[in-house]
Parts: structure tokens; C-alpha cells; sequence
């Protein structure tokens, strides 16, 4: 791992390493992450990977279990759905309080961001989209004028972002994304409460279904196609889990 031309801390990219590979099923439900094993993979200290472990428990992605250390957690369909729909009524209540709280400069800083995620979308800009897409929901929390509310979606958001960011992965879903977006700006422009809250259900839903499909789809134990990574690893490529129990 080249640590000069890595921008993210070193923390931050092994975990989106180690999401990635649990996510496809590379990573099945119960591996333990050994902390010196993967401090040799990685060519680091401990120390960053202690943080990246920390990072990806705070996603429910793996649990520290007593005796047995840092496991991959078993997550099933019925998790993932039920964590889409919460996530698309928070968000729903979070956009009609938006819609009618954000001021004039909050509704025209969304629109500018959006009109950045179209440009990143039509450029193919994966890594980008998904970097503006979480600030593009996260101005939502805040424009909903409620500290509660915006802290209820944003943990919740921190849960399902690896699930959200490998859906992203798909560049036909990209743009429906990008297209879903547009309704929601629309709306929340609009001062329309309603329009918003429908618009954001239709968003969280089709992200959902991207993701389940997927996972439905994909034979358990068949290898994922990869792309090359700039490091000369396999990149993964957004295919959506395959765990164990499902």
C-alpha cells in the first residue's frame, strides 16, 4: 500500500478496503480480523488498523466479541430491508421539515451541490459521487432545523453506507440517483413538503431494491468481476452481499 499518494488517512482507506471485501462476501459472516495479520497485509502499524476496525463497528459491519476479538457480523435480507425503510421515513420526515425550514441560500447551496453530482455522474466520478452524495442528504438532516432528527438520520446513514456506497458502484444506478436527486431538489425548492417526502421514500426505495436484488442474484461463493486498482490490487465492484444465513 502506497501511503504518499493515499489523500484519506490510512485508517480510513483499509476500512473502505475491508468493507468492500465484506460487502461482496469475500469476507464471510464470522472471519475473525486478526489485528497483526492484517497489519502484515496492509504493510502498516496496528495502529491504523485498530482505527479501521473501530470504523468499521461503528457500521455494524463486524462486532468485538469477547474471547474471540473483532468477527464479521452476520447481517441477513430482513436487516438490510428494515434498516432501508427507517432510513427512508427519517429521511422523509427530515426533507418535508427541510422544505419549508431551509432558507433561500440552504436551497440554492443544494441545487449548486446537485448540479456538481450530475457533472461527477456524467464524468463517471464513482469515488467523488458518493463523497457529495452523503453531504447532499446530510444538508437535508441539517436543513430540517431539528438537532435530534439530524443526529437519529446521520447515525443511521453511518449504518447503511456501505450499502448505499456499493449500490452507487453501478453506473446505471448512478444516474438514477442522479435523476431521483433532481426530483427531490425540485421539491424541496418548491416548498413542498409532500413532494419532498415522496420523492425521498422513491429515493431510499430504489436504492434498497438495487441492493436486494442484487444480493439475490449473486450465487453464493461465485467470485465478483473486479476492476485493477491504481495499486495493482483487485477493486471492488459494488456487487451487492453475498452472507451467510440469507
Amino acid at each position: 500500500m502506497s501511503r504518499g499518494s493515499d489523500k484519506k488517512p490510512l485508517s480510513s482507506v483499509i476500512a473502505a478496503r475491508l468493507e468492500a471485501e465484506i460487502i461482496d462476501g469475500t469476507l464471510e459472516a464470522g472471519s475473525r480480523l486478526d489485528e497483526n495479520v492484517l497489519a502484515g497485509r496492509f504493510e502498516v502499524s496496528r495502529t491504523p488498523v485498530r482505527e479501521a476496525l473501530q470504523l468499521l463497528t461503528a457500521r455494524s459491519l463486524v462486532e468485538r466479541v469477547p474471547y474471540r476479538g473483532v468477527i464479521v457480523s452476520e447481517i441477513s435480507r430482513d436487516e438490510i430491508e428494515q434498516l432501508f425503510e427507517a432510513m427512508g421515513e427519517l429521511e422523509a420526515l427530515c426533507g418535508g421539515c427541510a422544505a419549508l425550514r431551509m432558507s433561500m441560500r440552504d436551497r440554492a447551496e443544494l441545487l449548486a451541490l446537485h448540479r456538481q453530482m450530475e457533472t461527477l455522474c456524467e464524468q463517471g466520478d464513482r469515488a467523488a459521487y458518493d463523497e457529495a452524495n452523503a453531504a447532499f442528504h446530510c444538508r437535508i438532516y441539517d436543513g430540517a432545523g431539528n438537532q435530534y432528527l439530524a443526529e437519529a438520520a446521520e447515525a443511521l446513514r453511518v449504518k447503511l453506507s456501505p450499502f448505499r456506497r456499493a449500490q452507487l458502484a453501478d453506473s446505471a444506478r448512478m444516474h438514477r440517483s442522479s435523476r431521483e436527486h433532481a426530483a427531490i431538489v425540485a421539491a424541496i425548492c418548491e416548498r413542498d413538503p409532500d413532494a419532498t417526502t415522496r420523492a425521498l421514500r422513491r429515493h431510499l426505495v430504489s436504492a434498497a431494491m438495487e441492493i436486494l436484488t442484487k444480493w439475490a442474484l449473486s450465487p453464493a461463493g461465485e467470485a465478483p468481476a473486479n476492476e485493477t486498482a491504481a495499486d495493482g490490487m483487485p477493486e471492488q465492484d459494488g456487487t451487492a452481499p453475498r452472507r451467510q444465513g440469507n
